[in-house]
């Protein structure tokens, strides 16, 4: 009897359909990134920001508007306690670890927020914890109470605070936070950067006091009593909504909040501008969400819509703008109209 001819075995038509399919979902899964990187609809994803080393390194950061924001409140409250650029990058790596720079209102067990700080170990109430700033002033708080804790390694740093299941873990971000720690405390200048179309609907001056006093006291708006009162009322309150209407068609002058601050930097004294730098940078950071248009300092400007990822330079008639009635400089802030 002859031998008949053999054909495929099941097994080996099945890894082929196998490997087949695959190869398709990888396809699929690449077309879906470039429509949503390139496609139409690109232009309309969520602004991203990117930080830049001050030491010529080349090194980077990008991350997200909302982490941004988050971001710059832990810096504003470690500065305004008068903590050192080290403690803000122990506290940034930390909640790069803990929650990604985001507001999470879960986590393991009862632990919320920035820095998944739990209740039941202290930290506080839940809606405490939920607000960036307490929660930050928290980590402060017991991170001043480490000893010679700017001379530790920031694992162990973080973790005399946290007392994380997974101490090692913070090490990772430490070049990250360190880059976002030289620019939101000013040392790093124009290093911050986002990148943004035109704000959607208009900013409100208002807003931005209350988010100014709200993160780094009400010190940092110099002026009458009642107005500064009045301002550090609405900051412990939700920060106010933009608003339409007739601040919509303001002229800019009339959206425009000029924070004081001292002399830029000079060679006699470069660390003069320090300040104004960490509040141009915050207000860079916070530009989604306050609705900004322009932030301006120490003759170079960020403008939300066109040039997201630039500081550029400006006139001489322009940066007047942000002078004081001194005649010292200041950051100007302008609201979207």
């Amino acid at each position: 009897m002859g031998v008949p001819e053999l054909s495929p075995s099941r097994p080996s038509r099945r890894r082929r359909l196998l490997r087949l399919g695959a190869a398709l979902t990888v396809s699929c899964a690449l077309a879906g990134y470039l429509v949503v990187r390139f496609g139409p609809d690109a232009q309309h994803a969520r602004p991203g920001c990117e930080v830049v080393s001050a030491d010529g390194d080349g090194a980077t950061y990008s991350f997200g508007a909302d982490q941004a924001v988050n971001a710059a409140t832990i810096a504003a409250v470690g500065t305004s306690r008068g903590m050192p650029e080290r403690a803000v990058t122990i506290a940034l790596a930390t909640a790069l670890q803990e929650s990604g720079l985001r507001n999470l209102d879960h986590g393991d067990r009862d632990s919320v927020g920035l820095f998944q700080q739990r209740p039941s170990q202290g930290w506080g109430t839940v809606a405490q914890i939920m607000d960036p700033v307490y929660s930050a002033g928290k980590f402060y708080q017991r991170l001043d109470k480490v000893d010679d804790y700017a001379n530790l390694p920031l694992t162990v740093a973080a973790q005399k605070v946290q007392r994380s299941a997974f101490p090692e873990a913070y090490a990772k971000h430490e070049p990250d936070a360190a880059l976002l720690a030289a620019a939101l405390t000013g040392r790093a200048e124009a290093a911050l950067t986002c990148e943004s179309t035109v704000p959607d609907g208009p900013g409100d001056p208002s807003a931005v006091r209350a988010a100014l006093i709200r993160d780094f006291g009400a010190s940092v708006l110099p002026g009458a009593p009642e107005a500064r009162k009045k301002a550090t009322t609405a900051a412990a309150t939700t920060t106010p909504a933009p608003v339409a209407g007739t601040l919509a068609q303001a002229p800019a002058r009339a959206r425009t909040v000029v924070v004081p601050v001292a002399a830029p930097a000079t060679a006699k004294d470069p660390k003069a501008g320090r300040r104004g730098w960490e509040l141009a940078q915050w207000a860079v950071a916070h530009a989604s969400v306050l609705h900004l248009s322009e932030v301006a300092y120490a003759g170079r400007e960020w403008r939300a819509s066109g040039t997201g990822h630039t500081w550029r330079e400006i006139g001489a008639e322009k940066s007047a703008g942000a002078r004081q009635a001194d005649g010292a400089e200041g950051v100007r802030i302008v609201t979207a109209p």
